[in-house]
């Protein structure tokens, strides 16, 4: 492989475009695909109590289950990956998790409710730290904030487009003897399946198995990404165990856990929060009005991502983001409706935009084989605040008696997020400029490629 001072930049610059154009796209309609059937849960509140017998209770703790098995296999499915490859891996992750949730369909009891839960997690396990593994596996550092924050855009599309079609489902309520829950689980897990089969043919497990490069782009691109590799792995713990045992990276499982806690108010519990503040709105009315504060999610899931690498205050932007998100969601709670919905629009947007700068912090201390473990234990120790943002919710609006207490102690959870994932700042990484010069010792490959 050539020294990286003699890598044609240009041709990184066209792997990169390629790679963007290439994977992005379907990466994205992945992710979305994977939020849809993750938070339609939130849209079905009331007619899994109608029909089905789920309290309250039952509905926080199964929406909080999901992460128990998830949380385990993490790590596991990760390693996998690494070793068979994103195209096979990811292919079983969807195809499996979309079966499962389809058959949240036949719902009857709290019991069934919980086992499929459960199993909708462990089928689910894997799949978003393997996308930012692999993101690592196809993108250099300075171009790698932009391409998470265009993937993170899943999330927002999800509910721009999700809640009013999982609006439309559910009033097909009656239609050939299923209930409207029922077309909803049905048919947004079905195309969750039939997405993941596509990703066996669509997505590529490195440079150099990507035939729609030239050869000279799979060499340059794969010099940059293996020398930037080597310029990280001076500083140490590059094996999977001792990433495992990295003091840093537990402290970045620790801030992203409690960023968690508020991100997962907006999954489970936003659709609910502002069909309570509207009274009795058609479903499809409420979908619309849940959009708006995803749509501005969108936007500053692109634009401060952006500003954070132009600038490379990657702390500071995230944390101010998170600050921000707290306060939205402390003016939210108990205000008019329409403040409510300008409160939740800062609130939602904030928490989206400070992820995509998060992982880039991360992926820019670990790399390789550190990496992969890593970002899976990170991502692990983030869902137990997944886990745990529901039952504190709920436990707290049952303690103080009030329908926004749990929405005001998780704005709490958020601000102190805010002001540690500053601390994240000081991991900036590399740029292609930086290591002209390196010369990497080994072999030309990615790791994954197989």
């Amino acid at each position: 492989m050539p020294p990286v001072g003699a890598i044609d930049t240009l041709a990184v610059k066209s792997a990169v475009k390629k790679a963007t154009t290439r994977l992005v796209p379907f990466l994205l309609l992945m992710y979305i695909m994977a939020f849809i059937d993750r938070v339609n849960l939130g849209f079905a509140v009331k007619e899994l109590q109608a029909h089905a017998g789920i309290s309250a209770g039952a509905y926080a703790l199964g929406a909080s289950i999901f992460f128990v098995a998830y949380c385990f296999l993490e790590v596991p499915s990760n390693v996998i990956m690494h070793k068979v490859g994103a195209r096979a891996w990811m292919c079983r992750i969807m195809v499996s998790w979309g079966l499962i949730s389809a058959a949240t369909m036949f719902t009857t009891n709290e019991t069934f409710f919980y086992v499929l839960r459960i199993l909708l997690g462990a089928a689910e396990a894997g799949f978003f730290p393997g996308v930012i593994l692999f993101l690592t596996y196809w993108f250099p550092d300075e171009y790698r904030a932009r391409v998470t924050g265009i993937f993170y855009f899943g999330a927002p599309l999800a509910f721009i487009f999700g809640g009013p079609v999982s609006g439309l489902l559910l009033n097909m309520d009656g239609f050939a003897g299923l209930h409207g829950f029922q077309w909803m689980f049905l048919v947004e897990g079905l195309a969750a399946s039939i997405v993941g089969v596509f990703a066996f043919f669509v997505l590529a497990n490195g440079p150099k198995s990507a035939k729609w490069l030239t050869t000279h782009e799979q060499d340059s691109l794969t010099a940059v990404l293996e020398a930037e590799k080597d310029v990280k792995n001076q500083n140490g713990h590059t094996g999977m165990l001792t990433a495992m045992k990295d003091k840093t990276v537990l402290f970045f499982g620790l801030v992203f856990a409690l960023v968690q806690m508020g991100v997962s108010v907006a999954l489970f519990f936003l659709p609910s929060q502002i069909a309570a503040m509207m009274g009795p709105t058609d479903p499809v009315i409420i979908g619309f009005i849940v959009a708006i504060p995803w749509t501005c999610a969108l936007l500053a899931t692109y634009f401060v991502p952006k500003y954070a690498a132009k600038v490379r205050k990657y702390g500071a932007v995230g944390g101010i983001s998170l600050i921000v998100a707290a306060l939205g969601m402390f003016i939210s709670a108990g205000s008019s409706p329409v403040v409510a919905v300008i409160a939740l629009c800062f609130a939602v947007a904030g928490l989206w935009a400070c992820q995509p700068i998060f992982w880039v912090l991360l992926t820019n201390y670990k790399t390789g084989a550190a990496a992969v473990t890593g970002i899976a234990l990170v991502n692990t120790i983030a869902n137990v605040g997944n886990f745990v943002s529901p039952n504190v919710k709920v436990w707290a609006n049952d303690t103080f008696g009030s329908s926004v207490a749990g929405l005001i102690l998780l704005s709490g959870v958020v601000l102190i997020a805010g002001l540690l994932f500053i601390r994240l700042g000081r991991h900036k990484g590399v740029r292609v400029e930086e290591v002209a010069g390196v010369v990497a010792e080994k072999p030309a490959t990615v790791t994954n490629d197989v």
